[in-house]
Order: structure tokens, then C-alpha cells, then sequence
């Protein structure tokens, strides 16, 4: 009996160990991430696709990295003003070593705060001055979803070729539509691309484009998908964060290319596919580089290899027949740089090829341009600074207003 009953408590020793390491082994990341606290400032919250990106990327981040929620502050509805450099000495007073912001208009506070918080890092996604600015602790990300864009119009092309090809519309009426919030390069950079992976499997596409001046305006969104169908398109996109064209979309029979997430559960016989930026891995690269006391890029840019570029499972009841493929090929290519997106043999501007052109890269008030951004036959995005440049307004594509 003594035997056995040493043997039970041998066992549960060895077992209650095991229990200790377990946990141990749980708690790493929190015991390794013990000194950062994260902050992020958001634009809208999460009914806006657009937010609801960087709030889930957020949250996965920390989770993934085993940073407990009690060490991760998101604040919301934080206009593109004073309100944001308020937020983010709130969150420095809360005690976060790095904040981060989601929104183009967030930027001028967002410098304010890091140089009144030099010991603090701040990270902001769309930016534009970061590499001009010259601060430390000071940095913008993007992502190229000029690809992820140009992959997703390639899945639209094909649901325009299907449509002529069943005679449901000619190849002169292959005309797409795209709700665009502002006339922003980031917006012409995404709109285009689109178009370009469109025109690659369609060669008679056109695109026409209509913006709300509003990153998040449900009505606008909605009116600016009806009007873009009224006037002839039969496929509509958009860069603009709310449900507003999607739904149009779905009410009216017409396929979409959404943003930033799947809406099939909303639009099952309409919605295609939908490209994002997964903002996770740029999350735990800076978070690491704080840990480990690394220095942080002023500009990081991410793309399919880096997991910060991703596209939705595609709608197999809306896309056309062999989309699922053809759009992978794309994706590998674009991995391998196979496949140039702004290539100068796909476009013209004014008819004409273009050889040359000075981007904005330098921002002034002016936005003048100052680096020539085309060699080796193609406009270089995203590689001299991580926010887009491209701001042509290339042929095929009709702006019906153009004041935002």
C-alpha cells in the first residue's frame, strides 16, 4: 500500500510539473512583452470596414505575440484633427511606448506627439513625411495592395469576359465601375491597378469613377454605386469603407469587388472576391523591434510574401468559372515580380507611352513632383517611400467628378 501510494504521488509530482510548465510556456509572450503597452488611434470604429481592418489585425497581433488585452488601448472615432494628437498624449499618459494610427489625415499629430515624446514610438499607416521628417521615432507603413488590387481586377475581368461570352452584355460594354472616396494618390494608385488587372484579361474594359469626398459615408456610397449603374457600368468596385456599394450591389443583381473583407454573408450572389492589408505583421515586426530595442524603419512597405497583402476566398457563385486559378497564377507571379503592375507597355496617358515622370515623393504643400519614378519600363510604387504615388490619370478611365 505505502508502495503504491508513493507511486501516486510521484505521478501527480510529475504531473503537477507538467502543469507548471505548460503554463510557463503560455505566458511566454506576455513575460517577453512585459514592457510594451500599444496604442492604436482609429478614424472611425468597427462598422467601418476600413477600421474594423486595423482593430482586428490589433487584437491578432497581441494575441499572437501574448500581449494581454490590459496592455492594448484602441480608441475610436478620432477625427483627422487636434482630437488625434489629444488621443495619442492620452495614450502616452496611459502609458504606451507605441501608438499607432490609421488614418492619411492623422499625420501632422501624430509628428506633433513624437517630437513632444521623444522615449515614445509612434506609427502611422498612410503617411507620407516620415522619411523627410527625420525623427527616430517617427514612421509610416503601407502595404503594396496595388497587387492585391490588380488581382482582384484580374477576378474581374473574367466575370466581364463570362458576361460577354454568354451574350449578356457586348465587349463594348464592359464597363466597370469604382467609388472612390478622395482624389488622393492612394486612391488613384488602387482604382488603377484595378483597372490594369482587369484590362489584362479583358482588353476592352473601361472604368468610370465616382467619388463621395468621404471615407466613410454609407448614403454617399450607396448613391455613388447606383448612379455609377445607371450610367452603364456592370461591375462595380470601390475605396471607400462602408456597406454603402456593396449592398446597391446585391440589391440591384450586379456584381462587386468589395475592400478590405468579405461581404459574402451579406452579398452571397453578387460579391466576387476582396482584397486587404493584413496590418498584423507589420504590428509584431514593430512591436519586436521595440522588445529587442532594434531600430524601426521610417518607411516599411509589406506585400503577398510578408502576409500583408491577402485576398478573400473567392465566391465561387458570383465569379466566373476558373477565376480561382487564374487569380493564383496572378498572386505567384506578383510574388516572383513576373508581373509588373504599372508596366508602361499597359497604359497610356494622353494616348502616349510614357518614358518619364517626377512623382511626389517629397511632399510639399504644392505636392510637386521631385523623383522620377519610371525605370525599366514600369512605375516604381511604393519603393521610394511606402505610401502610394501614383496619381496619373491614365486612358480608359472617366472620372465623372473630380472636385474632392
Amino acid at each position: 500500500m505505502k508502495k503504491f501510494l508513493a507511486l501516486l504521488l510521484s505521478v501527480v509530482m510529475v504531473l503537477s510539473l507538467a502543469s507548471c510548465g505548460s503554463k510557463k510556456d503560455s505566458d511566454k509572450g506576455s513575460d517577453d512583452y512585459k514592457d510594451i503597452k500599444v496604442g492604436l488611434i482609429c478614424l472611425h470604429n468597427e462598422q467601418s470596414t476600413y477600421d474594423k481592418n486595423f482593430i482586428d489585425a490589433m487584437t491578432q497581433a497581441c494575441k499572437d505575440l501574448g500581449i494581454p488585452e490590459s496592455r492594448m488601448i484602441i480608441v475610436t472615432g478620432i477625427d483627422e484633427s487636434s482630437a488625434c494628437y489629444e488621443a495619442a498624449k492620452d495614450l502616452v499618459d496611459r502609458g504606451c511606448n507605441i501608438i499607432f494610427a490609421d488614418s492619411f489625415g492623422h499625420e501632422d499629430f501624430m509628428i506633433q506627439a513624437a517630437k513632444e515624446f521623444p522615449k515614445v514610438q509612434f506609427c502611422h499607416a498612410t503617411g507620407t513625411k516620415a522619411h523627410t521628417e527625420g525623427l527616430s521615432n517617427y514612421h509610416n507603413a503601407f502595404a503594396s495592395i496595388y497587387e492585391g488590387r490588380y488581382a482582384a481586377g484580374v477576378a474581374a475581368g473574367l466575370k466581364l469576359n463570362e458576361m460577354i461570352s454568354s451574350g449578356k452584355i457586348t465587349a463594348d460594354k464592359a464597363v466597370m465601375g469604382y467609388v472612390g472616396a478622395y482624389t488622393y494618390a492612394e486612391v488613384i494608385s488602387g482604382y488603377t491597378s484595378f483597372y490594369l488587372g482587369a484590362k489584362s484579361v479583358c482588353p476592352s474594359v473601361t472604368m468610370k469613377v465616382q467619388f463621395t469626398g468621404s471615407w466613410y459615408d454609407e448614403t454617399a456610397e450607396k448613391e455613388a454605386a447606383e448612379k455609377l449603374m445607371n450610367s452603364g457600368c456592370v461591375l462595380i468596385s470601390q475605396h471607400a469603407d462602408s456597406m454603402g456599394a456593396p449592398t446597391a450591389c446585391e440589391k440591384a443583381g450586379v456584381p462587386d469587388v468589395s475592400y478590405n473583407g468579405s461581404t459574402v454573408s451579406s452579398c452571397p450572389n453578387t460579391f466576387i472576391v476582396s482584397s486587404r492589408i493584413n496590418w498584423a505583421p507589420y504590428y509584431k515586426y514593430v512591436i519586436n523591434c521595440v522588445k529587442d530595442g532594434k531600430a524601426i524603419p521610417a518607411d516599411w512597405t509589406g506585400g503577398f510574401a510578408e502576409g500583408s497583402v491577402e485576398l478573400s476566398e473567392i465566391n465561387d457563385k458570383a465569379a466566373a468559372a476558373g477565376t480561382k486559378e487564374k487569380v493564383n497564377a496572378v498572386v505567384e507571379d506578383l510574388k516572383k515580380g513576373n508581373i509588373k503592375v504599372f508596366s508602361t507597355d499597359t497604359f497610356t496617358v494622353g494616348g502616349a507611352k510614357l518614358t518619364t515622370y517626377l512623382a511626389d515623393i517629397d511632399t510639399d504643400v504644392q505636392y510637386t513632383g521631385d523623383t522620377e519614378v519610371i525605370k525599366d519600363g514600369y512605375f516604381h510604387e511604393s519603393e521610394f517611400r511606402s505610401a502610394p504615388a501614383f496619381d496619373l490619370q491614365i486612358d480608359g478611365i472617366e472620372l465623372l467628378n473630380s472636385k474632392y
